[in-house]
């Protein structure tokens, strides 16, 4: 038994719409306001704030009169984000991570419910103080039985609403194969394969690159703060998901395909900031995000990847 996310797009209500940004807005503002807490508290007086300080700290600012509307939404979010930002501190001080940075408006946003904050009926969603299920398009769907244990809803810079339900599931073996790929990263290719196939790099990306620069030139022509300028950005922003969606959609076929034929993946794990550095072209393909194969190969029970400093092929 594991936990996997199942993300689907949603469509909410104009009611929904201003309750979710509202969710979105104050966990980011408690969100921001418990990181500069935290930060001014370690410059000023050497002092470490924990979890269990800024959910006191949460409290109190429900209190003050300019806060108010902390109290509108659903307090579930609000304390997610305080252990998020727990999270985040703790995998800083581990050397796992940079330190944690202020969230922006313009980056869209996100709120987590737990099982206290939704309701599970009939295959739909009621969120906390949503009197209306959300309008779900099930792409695929949910395990037979499943209890959603998690949801996330996200907001995407393009304007794009996401929700991504946790449940947890039995991954079924795969059929056991005696194949055995190895895998090179390339530049003129893909990859290349040790069974001798070369995998060319996804097309189309010349021309979507060329609209994405025309809607940047656009968007610094418009002065800052204008309506215009909002629009602009929302352009560049759905450009961005669109090459974004492209590349993701070919690395995930591709991989899907390497794990589902071989029992033995062995992967070139090159230092990828050094290499992308070296050739820029890469970074059309998403080189970072081959790096999906270590994710894929797991979801095969039984099977293995290997990593090497240097594979060729």
């Amino acid at each position: 038994m594991t936990q996997k996310a199942f993300k689907y797009r949603f469509y909410p209500t104009p009611e929904q719409e201003i309750l979710l940004k509202m969710t979105m807005g104050c966990a980011r503002l408690v969100y921001n306001r418990a990181l500069a807490a935290r930060t001014q508290a370690w410059y000023e007086h050497q002092e470490r704030v924990g979890y269990p300080e800024t959910s006191t700290m949460l409290t109190n600012w429900k209190k003050q009169e300019n806060l108010q509307f902390l109290n509108e939404v659903s307090s579930v979010p609000l304390q997610q984000g305080l252990r998020h930002l727990q999270t985040a501190f703790t995998n800083f001080f581990a050397g796992r991570a940079k330190y944690p940075n202020f969230k922006k408006k313009h980056h869209g946003g996100n709120a987590e419910f737990t099982k206290a904050a939704f309701k599970w009926k009939d295959d739909k969603v009621f969120l906390a103080k949503c009197a209306q299920p959300l309008d779900i398009r099930w792409s695929r769907q949910l395990p037979k039985s499943a209890e959603p244990s998690t949801i996330t809803v996200k907001l995407s810079s393009c304007g794009r609403w996401t929700i991504s339900i946790l449940v947890d599931v039995v991954i079924e073996a795969l059929p056991e194969s005696g194949n055995q790929v190895g895998v090179d990263l390339g530049i003129s290719t893909l990859v290349a394969l040790s069974s001798g196939e070369k995998i060319a790099n996804p097309k189309g990306f010349k021309a979507k690159k060329a609209k994405l620069r025309k809607a940047q030139i656009a968007l610094s022509r418009k002065k800052k703060g204008s309506n215009n300028r909002h629009k602009a950005r929302l352009k560049v922003a759905k450009v961005h998901t669109e090459i974004s969606d492209a590349r993701n959609d070919f690395l995930h076929k591709l991989t899907t395909r390497l794990v589902r034929e071989n029992q033995l993946i062995a992967v070139e794990d090159l230092g990828s900031i050094h290499f992308w550095k070296k050739h820029r072209a890469i970074g059309n393909r998403g080189y970072t995000n081959e790096v999906r194969l270590r994710g894929l190969s797991e979801t095969r029970v039984g099977g293995f990847c290997l990593y090497s400093p240097r594979l060729l092929v």
